[in-house]
């Protein structure tokens, strides 16, 4: 199974507190494989809610996100297969179908991320040039599946919490009421997920421009 065909046959669509959509086996094996076993380095983090403290923050010892590269990307064998999916048009098209958004002019992002004991997030929006934001969770270490994210109203209760179990994304177009976050629970050892966001800012990876292929045909 591709990232495409999980999108077109496993996903589940909710519509409450926001629409977004819960992906059944979205990656293959070698995938869960490598992002389980990617080097992450640990150190020093002062958590605050945010992410900053995970990119090299002020007194910060070590980064808990690894992006795919041009490059590290080989590397990482399996995740360069997985950005292919992710860059193909079959692939764009089916998001921008869900989400229900252009996406010819978008970029690609892949990011390792490995949260260790006291992390957790503040309720949050996703920054505006965040088009589609797709997190993926790898759970090989037993972890409880209450560390998945958390879903606010606009009230910022909290109304669902995703489970985080192997293999299962969660996927939504940002917007003015994607409120999201991770309140403070136990990690015993790591919460680790790939993130996964098509964006307008640019990266190493630019999407195909569909309307260029839509007049070629």
């Amino acid at each position: 199974m591709t990232i495409y065909t999980a999108l077109r046959d496993t996903t589940t669509q909710f519509e409450e507190p926001y629409r977004h959509w819960l992906i059944n086996k979205p990656f293959s094996v070698d995938m869960v494989a490598e992002v389980g076993a990617t080097p992450i380095p640990d150190g020093r983090r002062a958590y605050d809610g945010t992410r900053a403290a995970d990119n090299g923050g002020e007194g910060v010892d070590g980064k808990l996100r690894c992006y795919i590269t041009k490059d590290n990307v080989v590397e990482f064998p399996a995740m360069g297969k997985l950005i292919n999916q992710l860059m193909a048009p079959e692939t764009v098209l089916q998001v921008g179908r869900m989400i229900d958004r252009d996406l010819s002019d978008a970029y690609l992002r892949v990011e390792v991320i490995a949260d260790r004991k006291g992390f957790w997030l503040k309720p949050h929006k996703d920054i505006k040039e965040k088009l589609m934001s797709l997190l993926v969770y790898v759970n090989l270490v037993g972890e409880s599946e209450e560390l998945g994210t958390d879903i606010y109203d606009d009230d910022l209760n909290v109304v669902k919490t995703i489970p985080y179990r192997n293999n299962i994304g969660y996927l939504f177009a940002p917007g003015d009421k994607t409120w999201h976050g991770l309140e403070q629970k136990t990690i015993q050892k790591e919460r680790r997920s790939v993130l996964i966001n098509y964006v307008t800012f640019e990266t190493d990876w630019k999407l195909p421009d569909l309307r260029t292929q839509r007049a070629a045909a």
